[in-house]
């Protein structure tokens, strides 16, 4: 069995009016952003890889985070420890928010950041296994 990968955490900051023109519901995973599309074809599977992924879609964790902001209309803040597999295809399957590590306790963040990491393409492991990862976000809003 792989090991898992454990990735140093990256911290996502919203502002402190963050939110306040979303709609009052919360619907999902954001819509994705016109942005200049990673290839992830073209990298490595490494950790470093990996993190680079996860980068390059943090506005869309960062939206789930403003918008459960706007929805408590209180200050929100701590660790979201989560943990994914990426398939040999480079696909996630299993993507979850753990109790264990997690210190941010809100339903409709959790299911938000679990429908983000589920979307994400990763680079395909070589030995065409699937990998287990765990990855913290520290999430925090600036005053």
């Amino acid at each position: 069995m792989p090991l898992p990968l454990m990735l140093l955490a990256f911290t996502l900051a919203a502002g402190a009016d963050a939110g306040s023109a979303l709609a009052p519901d919360m619907p999902g995973p954001p819509a994705a952003k016109p942005t200049t599309a990673l290839d992830v074809s073209q990298l490595p599977f490494t950790p470093d890889s990996i993190t680079q992924v996860v980068h390059a879609h943090q506005t869309d964790i960062q939206d789930c985070y403003e918008k459960t902001l706007a929805l408590r209309q209180q200050k929100l803040q701590g660790r979201l420890m989560t943990h994914f597999v990426i398939t040999p295809a480079g696909t996630v399957s299993g993507a979850q928010v753990q109790k264990k590590g997690t210190t941010l306790k809100d339903k409709d963040l959790n299911t938000c950041v679990e429908a983000v990491l589920s979307g994400l393409h990763f680079p395909k492991p070589p030995d065409g296994k699937s990998h287990p990862v765990e990855y913290p976000f520290n999430l925090h809003a600036v005053d």
